[in-house]
């Protein structure tokens, strides 16, 4: 979401005078929320961490995406069929609004600013989502584990101003995130370390070969 927006504000209008958007709490590992087919549904994490996943028949888990504060997800982004069903889990205690993509543009009955405010910040939003599903893309696209992990890692590096960070995600979520074997990532890690390419600190990434 824009930096300049003051979420502060942007929460307070929300909660005393809109009545057509909801605010939710969710435990960590609880299903934030499942998307189905026609409901145009736009969602905004307020705090806390989650991942949006899918479940093939045999039960293996894919994470589609990960987000954090202010991150923005919702059937609006994706082409969702009965075979294709995508949910959000929570990764850690989380605030969530819900609401309409519909219902964006309406003018609210109470004259709430929540709809000026987020119909001039939704370019913004569309253009951030659409950056992040071009990431996930382009790190699908990598041939090699290593290359998943190394473009993975240096998007890391460059969001973060600094070779060295933290990953988002545990071992296991990480190979369902860059669609791997755990066993075979975990092997092309240790190469990479052993060949001098990172230095891995528990979840800490050193980069050292830019």
């Amino acid at each position: 979401m824009n930096s300049n927006l003051n979420i502060e504000n942007f929460l307070n209008d929300f909660s005393h005078t809109c009545k057509n958007v909801q605010k939710k709490s969710f435990r960590k590992n609880q299903t934030i929320t499942t998307y189905i087919q026609k409901r145009n549904q736009i969602c905004i994490l307020l705090n806390g961490e989650a991942d949006l996943v899918r479940y093939d028949l045999n039960g293996d888990k894919s994470i589609i995406e990960h987000f954090t504060k202010n991150d923005i997800f919702g059937e609006a982004f994706y082409i969702v069929t009965i075979n294709n069903e995508l949910s959000v889990e929570a990764k850690k205690n989380c605030d969530v609004l819900f609401f309409i993509y519909d219902n964006i543009h309406q003018k609210c009955t109470n004259n709430c600013k929540f709809h000026q405010i987020l119909s001039e910040n939704f370019s913004n939003l569309i253009l951030n989502k659409v950056m992040d599903l071009n990431t996930r893309v382009e790190i699908l696209t990598k041939r090699s584990i290593r290359e998943k992990l190394c473009g993975y890692f240096n998007i890391l590096s460059t969001r973060n101003l600094s070779q060295t960070f933290s990953l988002p995600f545990s071992l296991t979520d990480l190979a369902d995130y860059l669609s791997v074997d755990r066993s075979a990532m975990m092997r092309e890690l240790k190469s990479l370390k052993d060949d001098g390419f990172i230095r891995k600190n528990g979840n800490k990434i050193t980069l050292l070969y830019k």
